[in-house]
């Protein structure tokens, strides 16, 4: 079936869940090519440093674990265990997704790909951690049971199209984190293999985010507000892990992750990219969630701002501690 496509007689209908994903589908067939064609295979277990394993204590009876033996800075601890963590719960945005967008034609197709290639990250990254001893793996076993025993509940379950809006941040939100949590964490093997975690994350994001602008393209007021609910109510997926918060302060002081990355390097992109801003044509719906982005953006990077002079004064009193 082909894509409806814009037109003076369809841009002000509003559609049904049904009636978009059915519009939408040949979008999805054609980005998923688009992916499988510039995607780059790669093994997960040539990122790992196999070299530095050694036998754990226990039923092997071997060598306890200790702080002193993990390659990792302070920060670069917290934010691969969460970011670990946040991957593990892959089953659960499975059944999210699945559930939302079918498992017949391209949207089922795209699905299980999708998380083909997701369960790589979580394989690879717990294969490092373990085999460079950089956390201790009864407390990260113990965490990965607690949160996944707890399961994952989308935000946006009640509509594909804002499942569609948030997944295009999300993925680059996801990669941005990957990406600085290697840069700081004091380990070049760990570099690498987030840079390579990174590389499918971005192409993830560019299916959703080309996926989300045909959606602005078809349906631009119904989207456009799905876009202004996503971004003035976003959380990471990892929000419910155990001890969330505190890791987030430290992820944040760190730079890893805080409301300046999220404002310049997460939103900012991909609206620019989308033109949300700069839309015309809109009906009511879409002009009131258009002002209501422009806001919340504004008032977010006043927040960043406070926060980053906060985030220094913190860490010059932690610097002046340590001299």
């Amino acid at each position: 079936m082909a894509t409806i496509p814009p037109s003076r007689s369809t841009r002000r209908t509003t559609w049904t869940d049904a009636q978009l994903l059915h519009a939408l589908e040949e979008v999805v067939e054609r980005e998923l090519n688009r992916h499988l064609s510039v995607f780059k295979d790669w093994m997960p277990h040539e990122y790992v440093p196999w070299s530095r394993g050694r036998d754990f204590d226990g039923v092997l009876g071997g060598e306890p674990w200790t702080p002193e033996q993990s390659p990792l800075t302070g920060v670069g601890k917290v934010a691969m265990v969460v970011n670990l963590l946040t991957e593990d719960n892959l089953p659960s945005y499975h059944h999210e997704i699945a559930t939302l967008f079918g498992r017949d034609g391209a949207w089922g197709t795209w699905v299980h790909r999708w998380t083909a290639e997701e369960a790589r990250h979580s394989m690879v990254m717990r294969d490092y951690l373990v085999a460079s001893r950089a956390v201790d793996p009864e407390a990260l076993e113990r965490a990965r049971m607690t949160h996944m025993s707890a399961g994952f509940v989308s935000d946006n379950r009640h509509s594909p199209l804002h499942t569609v809006a948030y997944v295009a941040f999300q993925e680059l939100a996801t990669r941005i984190s990957h990406r600085n949590t290697g840069r700081s964490s004091g380990d070049p093997v760990c570099d690498r293999l987030l840079a390579r975690i990174a590389t499918d994350e971005n192409l993830h994001m560019v299916f959703y985010r080309n996926l989300l602008k045909a959606a602005l393209e078809i349906a631009p007021d119904q989207a456009l507000r799905a876009v202004a609910d996503v971004v003035s109510g976003f959380r990471m997926p990892g929000h419910g892990l155990p001890g969330f918060e505190r890791a987030a302060v430290e992820i944040a002081l760190g730079g890893v992750y805080n409301l300046r990355v999220h404002h310049d390097d997460v939103l900012q992109p991909v609206l620019r990219h989308l033109k949300v801003l700069h839309l015309t044509g809109l009906g009511p719906e879409g002009l009131k969630a258009q002002q209501e982005l422009g806001e919340f953006l504004g008032s977010l990077d006043t927040q960043a701002t406070r926060f980053d002079e906060r985030r220094t004064a913190i860490l010059a009193r932690r610097a002046a501690t340590k001299g």
